[in-house]
């Protein structure tokens, strides 16, 4: 098993679970350049709130999209328009990614942010 299989069957393991609380869920996705969060309703069928370093009030502000920095700056980004949306309480999905660097740094400024996981 290559080390992208293994990350995609973490993955399913995850939302498998996070599909039995029946809660939205912050999904976290992360490449070599940009890092990306989505909310998404407990269906899984609507994205409810996102940002990404591909969003050009975030380019303005960030050189480098894919430092933990970036990902503390979405981490907050992604809670304001959560509570704009009227959303509190996330499942976090990091999509099989370890809990550490970037993933880390955008759950924690999330959680500052003020949404509940």
């Amino acid at each position: 098993m290559n080390p992208k299989q293994a990350r995609q069957r973490r993955a399913r393991k995850t939302r498998a679970k996070i599909a039995e609380l029946k809660v939205a869920r912050l999904l976290v996705n992360r490449t070599n350049l940009h890092i990306y969060a989505q909310i998404i309703d407990a269906t899984g069928g609507k994205v409810l709130a996102s940002a990404s370093t591909l969003d050009k009030a975030v380019r303005a502000e960030v050189k480098n999209g894919g430092n933990t920095a970036a990902a503390a700056m979405i981490g907050k980004r992604i809670a304001e328009k959560a509570k704009a949306a009227g959303i509190e309480t996330v499942a976090f999905d990091r999509s099989g990614f370890k809990y550490h660097g970037r993933v880390k740094a955008l759950a924690e400024a999330a959680r500052e942010g003020g949404l509940k996981f």
